[in-house]
């Protein structure tokens, strides 16, 4: 629950209304578990949310960990179906990748949750106990960074992802992650892309990964009802705060979007814009239909966009070994 309906339900309970900030900072800052636990609230207030509420975590099903220091955790959902989150190590601080919805319906070619087909959204508990469990059972080091980039559309269940971002950042009553530390990636759900600027300052990701409509049609089906003119219309127009750049993801697959005409085409295309561009070699899996390039092809590119003085950054692969790496997530939507 958001801090207002919390206060809404104390209200009309007869309760206090600043009641909310106590209860929420018991389950997300101290991660207390059982309201009768909640001991600077009256023992019938404490009843009467038990009997009101669930206060649960998800089912944790699996953990693997690759030699990089890479940790993929899948979780079992209340009604049986199953998402996966990764935990990824950097010099000095986590990047926690999550979820937002159980499949994916966007279809992309290159994407390994793509094939299990859209199951259902996550539900803003569901979102932020990804966080609030993981930041529980794997302590070791801080994590700073959550990437809305793990299973799902984040913008085709924008209003769930809001509410759960609400107490994310929330310092005096939530889990107090900066605004800036947190990125939204998007496929190119253009109609929800001023939505998601206006209700928060997170940071946003769009994954491009072609320069041509032709290609982008066949990697990825949104591209047929939001084509590149009108995406790139909607990051023109994005409420971008003054010091940031909209990040745009271009997955590198061997022989159908890595020329060098594709790199001269991706720096007159974002050149207008606050950009940086992340690089990300594809990550083979079982069954796909494509390859990773060659290194030297790799750095070609990159180097292409460097010498147009773009920002342009290879993203290391992490956590390939477990299928944790970008594009690779694939629980099973359900349980056997």
């Amino acid at each position: 629950m958001s801090p207002k309906d919390l206060a809404c339900w104390l209200e009309k309970s007869g309760e206090k209304p600043y009641r909310a900030r106590q209860i929420l900072k018991w389950i997300y800052g101290r991660q207390t578990d059982r309201f009768e636990d909640m001991t600077d609230l009256k023992k019938g207030l404490r009843a009467r949310l038990a009997a009101a509420f669930s206060n649960v975590r998800l089912k944790l099903l699996k953990v693997e960990r690759a030699k990089d220091g890479t940790e993929k955790f899948r979780f079992g959902l209340a009604d049986g179906a199953r998402v996966e989150s990764i935990r990824i190590p950097e010099r000095d601080h986590d990047t926690l990748c999550i979820s937002s919805q159980v499949g994916c319906a966007m279809g992309c070619a290159f994407c390994l949750t793509a094939r299990l087909g859209w199951i259902r959204n996550l539900t803003p508990g569901e979102i932020l106990s990804q966080v609030r469990d993981i930041c529980r059972a794997s302590p070791r080091r801080r994590i700073t960074n959550i990437v809305f980039m793990g299973m799902g559309e984040p913008l085709a269940n924008l209003d769930n992802v809001c509410r759960a971002l609400e107490i994310l950042t929330q310092s005096a009553f939530g889990l107090g992650f900066s605004h800036r530390k947190i990125t939204v990636s998007t496929a190119g759900v253009v109609p929800k892309m001023a939505e998601l600027g206006r209700k928060t300052r997170v940071n946003l990701a769009v994954s491009l990964n072609a320069t041509q409509n032709k290609t982008r049609d066949f990697l990825m089906p949104v591209n047929r009802r939001f084509p590149l003119e009108r995406l790139l219309e909607a990051c023109r127009a994005y409420p971008l705060p003054p010091t940031r750049r909209i990040t745009f993801e271009y997955v590198l697959l061997k022989g159908i979007n890595d020329t060098l005409d594709d790199a001269r085409r991706l720096s007159r295309l974002l050149g207008p814009l606050r950009a940086k561009i992340n690089l990300i070699p594809f990550n083979e899996f079982e069954g796909a239909p494509f390859q990773r390039p060659e290194e030297g092809h790799i750095l070609a590119f990159q180097k292409v966009l460097l010498d147009r003085h773009m920002t342009a950054i290879i993203r290391a692969s992490k956590g390939s070994e477990i299928s944790a790496a970008c594009g690779q997530l694939g629980a099973p939507a359900h349980a056997a």
